[in-house]
């Protein structure tokens, strides 16, 4: 079970504000660039200012609304013909930027180290690639949890609130660290065998329509040779 399950719900709620975006002329491409420019922005600015606990606020707060973001350029782009490869691209980049960005500033936050997050954020990068790799070799785009990007951004904005009103955090947070390298790990795994479960559906259920039909051309040859021996 992942957050990203919840989507269509939150679809349903912005869908009336979606509608007024699209007649005032706004693109899938603007939100996603919009979105990815306020979250390298903050990031740099919490970084910049990890020890002012109280900042953080502006953690949790951010990454829900960028939840808003990337939901409603989704939609401009499903829902009023606004699909593009180009926004393709921007959609898959941004969101390995953004999510660098905002969880760089952890590095910097005792008892945390460049280290951990360093890793987090390279293992953050890995699991979209592969829910990339699912739309190649497979047949869909992979949102495989434990540790999707929603419930990264659930985990993260967490952490800042909890930074903002706990200036020391607790020591085993940083074990806490590690358990998510392990849950990155497992959505990586995950992602590529559903897509090599996926593809390989696929593949049966073309042998299996393959043998539907040669049977029929065979049985169509054999009654024209008995014909032609009667």
């Amino acid at each position: 079970m992942s957050i990203y399950d919840l989507k269509p719900r939150f679809q349903n709620l912005l869908r009336p504000s979606v509608i007024k975006l699209e007649q005032k002329g706004v693109t899938a491409n603007q939100v996603t660039l919009l979105a990815c420019a306020i979250s390298i922005i903050l990031g740099l600015f919490l970084t910049a200012l990890s020890t002012v606990n109280w900042l953080f606020i502006l953690l949790p707060i951010w990454l829900f609304i960028r939840m808003a973001f990337n939901a409603i350029d989704g939609m401009l782009a499903r829902e009023f013909q606004q699909k593009s490869r180009l926004g393709g691209y921007l959609n898959e980049i941004t969101d390995v930027i953004s999510d660098a960005a905002l969880y760089l500033p952890f590095a910097f936050i005792s008892p945390f180290d460049p280290f951990v997050i360093g890793i987090i954020i390279w293992l953050a990068a890995l699991t979209e690639f592969c829910g990339v790799l699912g739309q190649i070799y497979g047949k869909t785009r992979r949102y495989d949890g434990p540790l999707g990007k929603s419930d990264r951004a659930f985990l993260f904005g967490g952490l800042g609130l909890i930074y903002t009103f706990m200036p020391t955090l607790p020591s085993w947070l940083y074990g806490i660290a590690w358990l998510v390298v392990i849950g990155l790990i497992l959505t990586c795994v995950k992602r590529v065998k559903a897509g090599l479960n996926e593809e390989a559906k696929s593949t049966q259920d073309d042998e299996k329509e393959s043998a539907v039909q040669f049977p029929t051309e065979n049985n169509e040859v054999e009654t024209q040779e008995n014909n032609n021996v009667s």
